[in-house]
């Protein structure tokens, strides 16, 4: 019996956990303390035979062969390990559902997160809404791998594995009221536009609310799309248009279209390999991919995505709060050979997206969580707040120099709003301008990119030679991007228009951009133009345009002039 057990027994590695309050023993309930003195804190191994005893009882699995001098290294058995009475019941999870006293289940483990709800970086509002319930269901798509082990003390937080027959049923999208409609087929989305609808019949109410909302009235949300609607073409005609050459470069880096992927994050929110499939379409159709800091999938799960070692990644970098954390991160963008950085310069604060904030009860609904109340503050709790904690609100342009010490990559800014803030980029040597308000999502009543760049053509046009410039925000067809690009931004970025895609896979993601492709030739050809550097301002009428945007540069008394 001893020589049949021995093989498969598995023993957790002793320790010993802080009780802040008083509470149940709950070691008792935890596989791990299977095999240990808890009363004692010890580490006093049972005889042989008591624990084929317990082992029989409570109906260990049998897993891999693993010697039993080498059965104490995993904090955290895997699910398959401990089945039965030596899991913790649900019901006692609920029990420790206040800020003094705060556990969570994620991914089948329940850890204890008193101590950490005031590191985290969104706030501890947010970890302490999620005391006592099972937060997967909004944990893994904001989420990527490796969180919990890169930022939680597993020794001190790791508490055991909950049972799943405990556990509250997941509430569908039906099943938590939402009408579940005909999936529309990809066959059937001739446009961009088309995926909008496509997407909300697909997308939780939660996770379309986070995506497609704007600020507060989000007035430039919808002025974002207006701008170009109100920028007119002036074709030349009886040319030879057989030739439509939509190839560019982009810092550097060859693209087949002027289109780039936004870094828009939390990707996995619209399918859950995330960022990783919008990798494999952006190869397929070999364009360029921004990658947002925050990704839901790890950087090099999506580095490694690539269809061929080839294929150009940017990267989109907040600078955390922790300085050293952004360090170790621009180390790693350096270490996997993406091609620049873009740092976010427009969100020194989370906006105010008040879709995102009413939802956040549907997330609870549709992740399983069921029990006590939606803590909440006066500034809500959207996907959009819970996420951008982290970003360092004291960025200013002195810290382009401390970013220029650890990287040799271009540098751009993205964010860019006015002349003024271009200008001085320009002055300061940054390698590209990101005009963009945040795709409406940040100040509402910010001007749209097309704004801004009406401003640089007409104030100092001279920065489309020191930089290369980029806009977003209201993108949806290939006569938004040939408009921006006739005023000289080098490429176009699109953000929700590819999470929306996102829903139908990486197939999804490629018909995206074959649409871009087909229109962005079509009006190539339509406007007499072969090639891109062909494009300028004399095929525009922007004059619906011209006088809402200035036609000198405004410094503040405090500002210095350029």
């Amino acid at each position: 019996m001893i020589n049949t057990l021995r093989p498969t027994l598995r023993i957790a590695k002793p320790r010993s956990i802080p009780h802040r309050i008083p509470r149940p023993p709950t070691r008792a309930y935890s596989s791990s303390s299977a095999g240990r003195d808890v009363r004692s804190g010890g580490s006093r191994i049972l005889q042989i035979g008591s624990l084929a005893a317990v082992s029989l009882a409570v109906g260990y699995a049998i897993s891999s062969p693993v010697r039993l001098e080498e059965a104490g290294d995993d904090p955290a058995p895997s699910a398959d390990v401990a089945v039965g009475r030596a899991l913790i019941p649900y019901s006692e999870v609920t029990k420790h559902n206040r800020p003094e006293d705060c556990w969570v289940v994620i991914n089948g483990k329940v850890y204890d997160l008193t101590e950490f709800a005031d590191a985290h970086p969104g706030g501890a509002i947010h970890v302490h809404r999620a005391a006592g319930r099972d937060v997967s269901g909004i944990f893994n798509p904001i989420h990527p791998e490796g969180t919990i082990e890169n930022g939680l003390d597993i020794e001190s937080t790791f508490i055991g594995l909950v049972d799943p027959a405990t556990l509250p049923q997941t509430v569908s999208k039906a099943a938590s009221g939402e009408k579940e409609e005909k999936k529309i087929d990809l066959g059937e989305i001739i446009g961009l536009p088309d995926f909008d609808e496509a997407a909300k019949r697909s997308l939780t109410g939660k996770a379309w609310a986070y995506m497609s909302s704007g600020a507060t009235d989000q007035f430039t949300l919808d002025l974002n799309r207006k701008a170009f609607n109100s920028i007119l073409f002036r074709p030349r005609i009886m040319i030879d248009v057989d030739v439509a050459d939509t190839r560019t470069t982009m810092l550097g880096q060859k693209t087949s279209l002027p289109i780039f992927i936004s870094p828009a994050g939390m990707a996995k929110l619209a399918h859950p390999e995330g960022e990783c499939l919008l990798a494999k379409g952006a190869g397929q159709c070999d364009i360029i991919q921004m990658i947002s800091t925050n990704a839901s999938a790890p950087l090099p799960d999506i580095i490694n995505s690539r269809k061929s070692p080839e294929q150009s990644f940017f990267m989109q970098l907040y600078v955390d709060r922790n300085r050293p954390k952004s360090e170790a991160l621009i180390k790693k963008i350096n270490d996997l050979g993406l091609k620049a950085i873009f740092v976010t310069v427009d969100a020194a604060a989370p906006g105010k997206r008040e879709a995102d904030e009413r939802s956040r009860a549907e997330v609870e609904v549709a992740s399983g969580i069921s029990g006590g109340k939606i803590s909440s503050d006066n500034k809500g709790g959207g996907i959009g707040r819970s996420v951008g904690g982290f970003i360092d609100p004291k960025l200013n342009w002195n810290d382009i120099a401390w970013l220029r010490k650890h990287t040799n990559l271009p540098i751009g800014l993205k964010g860019v709003q006015t002349v003024e803030d271009a200008m001085r980029a320009a002055e300061m040597g940054v390698e590209a301008i990101y005009l963009s308000n945040h795709g409406g999502r940040a100040l509402d009543g910010s001007p749209p990119a097309m704004y801004t760049l009406l401003e640089i053509n007409k104030i100092c046009p001279e920065i489309l030679k020191k930089c290369e410039v980029y806009i977003d925000g209201g993108c949806r067809r290939g006569t938004d991007v040939v408009k921006a690009l006739c005023l000289g931004a080098k490429g176009v970025g699109m953000g929700r228009p590819f999470l929306y895609s996102l829903t139908y896979g990486e197939e999804g993601v490629v018909h995206a951009i074959e649409i871009m492709r087909d229109e962005i030739q079509t009006t190539l050809r339509l406007l007499g133009v072969n090639r891109l550097d062909q494009l300028g301002p004399h095929l525009l009428n922007t004059r619906a345009l011209d006088n809402l945007v200035f036609d000198k540069p405004a410094f503040a008394p405090c500002e210095k002039p350029l």
